[in-house]
């Protein structure tokens, strides 16, 4: 073994100060108190971290780079349970890549939002009786900029409240001077490159909101509506086609009826007319392949201006489209006598006269998927409408090709079809939104030759005709247009900047998977084509937070898990780790608050194990750990210590977070605190090596523990390493530990773990046998080896302690005694004498009695379980529940009756 391996855990004894002057005094271990208080903690630590600058990178060339940005929230937002896992997350990786000795940069934002903003303005503007027509849009805009400096950095505060350790000197926000003009040198690039137009096209319109909105902004719902089959009889001659739709205001824009050019029934009426009802218009039959003959009657109506489907119809057969609902919802003059009626009034009407009229053949219940506003939730009515697109295709092709080589990796892999069906089916994206707050787009149209003008600089002249009668267009650019720029152009673009060169393409991209689509997959297109390179490597793409039962959180269910409240009640570090260890890839996240008072357990049993540890160091002295004169409980923890380091490494470079997180737990509470710290308890009693030994390896234990735990509980872990003997600085830019592989010992492993299963399955007899816990009781260990009787012997003590024995005898051979209970391990026999401990026939009794009363809830479950009703009826959640009832009953039926022979057995 080299001297350097040699000295390796000692040398993480002492903290290797980093260049930047974070020195704190050391607390006084003596001084600790007996509980955790975090209120006062969690504020002390973070203002110690943003006053040292521990947030900020160095910009040392030497170090490897890490970068992240965060998912920007809105400026409206508070924080909820998504924004908690998202950046609780993000911080763990942050905070273990930066203790790893990366450059770390994590750039903070907000995203101006849109609509969510205007509207929560326009809301208090309501209530002084005023609308944003009433000041204009230059007054309502000041007026949203004043809410903006106001409100906006709310969520930036409550983001500090849960650790995330953000470079905040680096805070930018979609709508700030520099993004401002990123935004504007994207739109005038892509449209010098033709890859942006204005045209006339079928967009999904929200009445309520009165813009545009993205097809991915539409949410679909099953709703139960209804059918109707309408009457189109033939211009000249007898018969009629019947048209099954939806939506029948939509037929007074009826410009065409299709069939299926291959569908029998129709072909001879191919390019005849058909009476529209109740308008009387004339409108043609035509084929399409478009039309699936299977569905409905075979025919559909063909209404271009209210219909994506119908409008690509059109386009192929240069067919007129008449635009019958407005804006606002409402019925335009070509909808004839229903003029100025809701779009639901008209349906009532209409349905009434075509049934009055004879035209309305029948109507049934029918449910069907309808979009809706996802700001609003109002239904969203595809209108015709004059608006910005991106022609997306030449933006998603290399985009997509980007993850197919795996250029970006998508995590979990399971999201990658996802990806690929919307990237290769992808539509233009319409990008110009009906409101005031936003970025305007920079275009301008010349009211005399109506030339249309993209500048970078506001223009005063038409360049083609030189009139300074210039008019900027209405709209603003949709929200996700900036954000999609928000890898590079928050490093600086279009300035070459020194963020930009070091950190971009950044490292990872931290994202929920319900934003795919929205964000994600155009930052990939537009990163590819203005930075020539992939803006992330990878993509974890995290689940969504439900209620215990599984149901979404949600205000009306009453059931929303409010972070803020939590980490008041727990504390931020019981709550961030709960959501780490609840964070496994693919899966909902099951959360509930006595999953987060479990886990503030856990930061208890840190906090009073390290004060164990720290009142057990008077006269410590650092001392070599050497792997060869190590005693062999010390051997076990340290060999299981570095196993944990490349267990939480491997985890945490993966995105398995809840296994780093539940490696940690397991061992620090299981194997430290259950067995070593029990172990130590003996040589620390003493005098001389065998306690400096305890000390030095409970410390080592310790403060490892410490660095391993930071990025998840990043403020009790400060805490408790100030206590530490001889520490400076923060744990924050400790090294995170690396495994040491002189110091795995599988020999120490397996003699321990066989101490670790004779003392519980001395605690399991006590338990089956129902033997009184404060019972002093005799154990004899029988086993042929002699190594095992010796490690037994070494180790008496403890198990004495442990399993709380009074007298411990070790056999080589010998008969079961008479009247003893017993347990076989490999190579191991144990029994204990119970005469005078239990009164057997009174405790078979008992368990008889149990296991009856199990067997008969056993039968009422699968009872349940039998009956189909039961099964088709109650929600799933609730027969998944029986069934793990049903299988809890069973196996404790099992072990009722593995007890009862157990004491049988004994017969005393």
């Amino acid at each position: 073994m080299t001297q350097g391996a040699k000295v390796a855990i000692f040398r993480d004894l002492i903290f290797l100060k980093e260049k930047t002057d974070t020195r704190r005094p050391s607390l006084n271990p003596s001084e600790l108190p007996k509980a955790y208080e975090f209120r006062g903690v969690e504020d002390k630590w973070y203002r110690f971290w943003e006053e040292q600058g521990l947030f900020k990178p160095r910009l040392d060339e030497k170090r490897p780079r890490f970068s992240i940005v965060i998912p920007p929230p809105n400026v409206t937002g508070s924080l909820h349970i998504g924004h908690a896992l998202n950046n609780t997350i993000q911080d763990i990786l942050v905070r273990y890549k930066r203790m790893d000795g990366y450059d770390t940069l994590w750039v903070p934002g907000t995203d101006h939002a849109g609509i969510a903003t205007q509207n929560v303005v326009e809301r208090q503007l309501a209530k002084e009786g005023l609308s944003r027509h009433d000041l204009g849009r230059q007054k309502f805009l000041e007026r949203v900029w004043q809410w903006k400096e106001q409100y906006g950095n709310r969520i930036i505060e409550q983001l500090k409240r849960l650790g995330c350790s953000c470079d905040w000197s680096r805070l930018r926000f979609t709508m700030d001077e520099g993004l401002s003009r990123a935004v504007r040198e994207v739109f005038c690039r892509l449209y010098e490159e033709g890859l942006i137009y204005r045209g006339d096209y079928i967009i999904n319109w929200c009445p309520r909101c009165l813009t545009a909105l993205a097809d991915i902004e539409v949410e679909f719902e099953a709703v139960k509506g209804r059918l109707w089959y309408i009457r189109y009889p033939l211009a000249r001659g007898e018969g009629a086609i019947v048209v099954a739709t939806t939506r029948p205001e939509t037929m007074l824009g009826d410009t065409a009826v299709a069939v299926s050019p291959e569908d029998p029934r129709y072909r001879h009426l191919i390019g005849q007319k058909l009476r529209l009802p109740v308008l009387g218009r004339e409108i043609p039959i035509i084929a399409d392949e478009a039309v699936d003959p299977e569905f409905g009657t075979g025919a559909v109506k063909v209404t271009p201006a209210h219909d994506f489907n119908d409008f690509e119809i059109a386009q192929r057969h240069g067919l007129p489209a008449i635009k019958v609902i407005d804006d606002h919802g409402r019925m335009t003059e070509a909808a004839g006598p229903y003029a100025g009626l809701d779009r639901y009034q008209c349906r009532e009407k209409l349905v009434a006269d075509l049934k009055k009229d004879g035209f309305l053949e029948k109507e049934e219940a029918h449910e069907h998927m309808v979009g809706h506003c996802y700001r609003c939730k109002t239904v969203v009515e595809p209108l015709l409408s004059k608006q910005w697109f991106i022609k997306i295709r030449p933006l998603a092709t290399p985009a997509t090709a980007a993850v197919e080589y795996e250029q970006t990796r998508i995590i979990p892999p399971m999201w990658l079809n996802t990806y690929f069906d919307w990237m290769r089916n992808i539509r233009d994206w319409c990008i110009s939104r009906q409101i005031w707050w936003g970025h305007r787009i920079p275009a301008w149209e010349c009211q005399e030759c109506h030339e249309i003008i993209v500048a970078r600089q506001d223009p005063s002249t038409c360049p083609h005709c030189g009139s300074s009668h210039l008019l900027q267009e209405d709209d603003v650019l949709d929200t996700w247009f900036s954000s999609a720029l928000w890898p590079f152009s928050t490093l600086g673009w279009p300035e070459k900047t020194e963020d930009l060169r070091l950190f971009y393409p950044t490292s990872v991209l931290v994202t929920s998977f319900d934003i795919l689509f929205f964000w994600v997959a155009r930052m990939m297109m537009m990163g590819i084509h203005f930075m020539g390179t992939i803006p992330f490597r990878d993509v974890y793409l995290h689940a969504l937070i439900r209620d215990e039962k599984g149901q979404k959180m949600s205000k009306s269910r009453g059931n929303v898990i409010d972070p803020l409240v939590m980490m008041e009640k727990y504390g931020t570090d019981a709550f961030r780790f709960t959501l780490a260890a609840l964070a496994a890839q693919g899966r909902d996240i099951r959360l509930s608050e006595a999953r987060i008072e479990g886990y503030r357990h856990f930061i208890n049993k840190l906090w009073n194990a390290s004060r164990f540890v720290l009142l057990n160091l008077k006269d410590f002295r650092p001392r070599e750990l050497s792997p060869e004169e190590l005693s062999l409980s010390a051997a076990w923890i340290l060999s299981r210590l570095e196993r944990l380091k490349a267990q939480v490494r491997e985890a945490l470079d993966t995105y398995e977070f809840d296994q780093a997180a539940l490696a940690i737990y397991h061992f620090f509470w299981h194997e430290f605190c259950d067995w070593y710290l029990e172990m130590s308890k003996d040589p620390l009693a003493q005098e001389g090596p065998e306690r400096e030994e305890a000390q030095n390896v409970l410390l080592t234990v310790l403060e490892t523990s410490l660095r391993l735990l930071h990025p998840f509980c990043p403020f009790v872990t400060e805490e408790l390493w100030h206590y530490l003997p001889q520490k400076e600085g923060s744990i924050m830019v400790a090294p995170y530990p690396r495994p040491n592989a002189d110091f795995l010992n599988a020999t120490a492993e397996e003699k321990i773990e066989r101490l670790k299963a004779v003392i519980t399955a001395i605690r399991g007899i006590r338990a089956d046998c129902g033997i009184h816990p404060s019972a002093k009781i005799t154990v004899i260990l029988k086993s042929e080896r002699e190594e095992y009787r010796r490690l037994f012997e070494s180790f008496s003590q403890t198990i004495k302690t442990l399993a709380r024995v009074e007298t411990l005898e070790l056999w080589e051979t010998g008969e079961r005694p008479a009247g003893a209970a017993a347990a076989i391990l490999e190579e191991v026999e144990i029994f204990v004498p119970l005469e005078g401990l239990v009164d057997v026939a009174t405790e078979i009794n008992k368990l008889e009695n149990q296991r009856q009363k199990t067997l008969k809830e056993l039968e009422r479950s699968e009872k349940k379980l039998s009956n189909p009703n039961f099964l088709s009826r109650a929600p799933q959640e609730v027969v998944n529940k029986e069934r793990e009832r049903v299988a809890a009953l069973k196996e404790k039926i099992a072990r009722l009756e593995r007890n009862i022979s157990l004491l049988k057995e004994a017969g005393v």
